[in-house]
């Protein structure tokens, strides 16, 4: 294994605790925990928990990531996602994991969501906005290009896999198309976005195999947290027994 690169990967985890049994005695331990690990890039929980996370990782350079748009699925009024953005950012998030709305992409209805996509953009309040795909529910390559584009001309910072909440999460085939998308984004609007793959990856092996496909595509450079990420529960502890 590439240590060298392992130790890039983990300096990328979102570290994340998505559970209905989550509470804030939980999320305080979570977040303990992760700062013991060491410098990941974010701890990803329910709104609801956003003010605890940042008390206990405050000075820690660890940011506070939420869901949010009625995570997973996104089955709410565009009214009613833009203020679960905004409660998530006035509680104290530095980045918000939204859900595209795949009915609407599935029903051809682009410009809904591309537009969706600029209104919780515009609700994040200059702050990082990383968009779910749930490629698991899109059943083609062309549609998980498709996706990836409205996203990227929506606003999007990251473009990211999966929720991790359905039976079909991250997929390497999934990530090539998303990260030839966002090459050609480079190439065609100068804009480069984020990458995350997230939904069941839980080994070490899986993690880099993610962090390789994106060197590849988009070089070496574009391995670092303010581009690439990893969603991660399991694996973060994994990880870190290897680098030790």
């Amino acid at each position: 294994m590439d240590k060298e690169l392992a130790r890039r990967v983990f300096s990328c985890i979102d570290n994340t605790t998505l559970n209905g049994t989550d509470n804030k005695a939980h999320v305080e331990s979570f977040c303990r925990h992760t700062m013991e690990l060491g410098r990941v890039a974010a701890v990803c929980v329910y709104p609801r928990f956003v003010s605890v996370a940042k008390r206990v990782l405050d000075n820690s350079g660890i940011m506070v990531a939420s869901v949010a748009g009625a995570f997973p699925h996104g089955q709410l009024p565009i009214n009613l996602k833009v203020e679960e953005v905004k409660y998530a950012i006035g509680e104290g998030a530095d980045e918000i994991d939204m859900v595209l709305s795949r009915g609407a992409l599935l029903a051809g209805e682009d410009n809904v969501v591309r537009d969706e996509v600029t209104m919780m953009k515009e609700a994040c309040q200059g702050k990082t906005l990383k968009v779910i795909l749930e490629t698991g529910e899109l059943p083609s390559p062309t549609l998980i290009r498709k996706a990836s584009t409205l996203a990227i001309e929506g606003g999007a910072d990251f473009i990211k896999t999966s929720t991790g909440k359905i039976g079909v999460g991250a997929t390497l085939e999934a990530a090539e198309v998303m990260l030839k998308c966002i090459a050609d984004s480079v190439k065609i609007n100068k804009k480069r976005v984020g990458f995350k793959a997230a939904g069941g990856i839980s080994t070490p092996e899986e993690a880099l195999a993610y962090a390789e496909m994106a060197k590849k595509i988009l070089g070496e450079e574009y391995i670092n947290n303010q581009s690439f990420r990893i969603g991660a529960s399991r694996l973060t502890d994994r990880l870190y027994s290897i680098l030790t």
